[in-house]
């Protein structure tokens, strides 16, 4: 079981969270600068998500005739607000914010209530566009939903627990990425398609000219797409906790293991994402269903046996 973070950590997570987000999207434009334009636009663009945000501090809100505000803002506010309430179990090193018995669960709700959330922010606009990007989302969520719950049931089917501590506590010695890689692929490709994010990024894709964020702009925009980026780094943080061992490893303390590991998690989802092909959505959709919901049930019934073995 981790232990209980004290009040300042508990203040400074959603701090944290967001640092890590203008981080991790200062490295992705550094890396799309190098890509287009050389090595000598890396500087510029690494402080380009900074610079973004402030000019949509300054941008006056967009207002669409027979707009739904409510449901508009209930739903651009609760993207930032699912990510940080799922980062409430997140161990840092061997301490979080809270670590309920049914800590997995937790997370995976919070997921699911960030798709009520961008479904609510496409409806708002009362904008067909707008209201398109909402239902792809939902349709990709559902696609990805079950593999990416059955990558986290085998987790705590490993250590036949769903408390975040207590999987972590059963990796000491052999992480569960070695004896349940296919678990981790599929929870990593998961976690780019819950974040609607790379090749999964159809829900704001620009076929639809923007897709669910469209109608959006100013600080409206800046909390959905800035809530985007923290989904993304919380879901590439709870891989951690899974998979790697949380906290654990030699000299280091905790925190920093686990600062380490997310970040390469991080890396290797922002440099991963150029080597996936751009498909059509359907087809995505297609090999969620039919392979990666098998391939996360086989790997689930390898770890089941093996439990049953000790």
């Amino acid at each position: 079981m981790a232990d209980t973070a004290p009040l300042w950590g508990v203040v400074l997570m959603p701090f944290v969270l967001v640092a890590t987000a203008v981080a991790a999207a200062g490295l992705d434009a550094a890396v799309t600068a190098v890509s287009q334009r050389g090595r000598a636009a890396v500087l510029r663009d690494l402080l380009a998500p900074l610079s973004e945000a402030l000019r949509l501090l300054g941008q006056q809100r967009r207002r669409t005739n027979a707009a739904d505000i409510v449901f508009g803002r209930v739903g651009i506010g609760l993207v930032p607000v699912a990510a940080v309430l799922a980062a409430a179990v997140l161990p840092w090193g061997f301490r979080a914010v809270t670590d309920p018995v049914v800590g997995i669960v937790w997370f995976n709700a919070m997921e699911a209530l960030a798709w009520a959330a961008i479904w609510l922010a496409g409806w708002g606009p009362n904008s067909a566009l707008s209201l398109i990007g909402g239902y792809r989302f939902l349709a990709q969520g559902l696609a990805y939903e079950l593999p990416h719950m059955f990558a986290l049931t085998t987790a705590a089917l490993g250590a036949e627990s769903l408390r975040v501590g207590d999987v972590v506590a059963a990796q000491q010695g052999l992480w569960f990425v070695v004896w349940m890689p296919a678990a981790f692929l599929v929870y990593l490709l998961s976690a780019l398609a819950m974040a609607f994010w790379g090749p999964f990024g159809h829900p704001v894709g620009r076929d639809a000219a923007g897709g669910a964020v469209v109608e959006y702009s100013g600080a409206d925009r800046l909390l959905l797409l800035g809530g985007r980026w923290l989904l993304l780094v919380v879901t590439a943080s709870f891989s951690v906790p899974l998979f790697l061992g949380g906290g654990q490893g030699p000299l280091l303390p905790p925190w920093v293991w686990t600062l380490l590991k997310t970040a390469a998690v991080l890396v290797l989802l922002i440099g991963g994402r150029r080597l996936l092909p751009v498909l059509r959505m359907d087809r995505y959709m297609e090999f969620a269903w039919m392979v990666l919901v098998p391939l996360t049930l086989l790997q689930a019934l390898f770890v089941a046996v093996v439990v049953l073995d000790r």
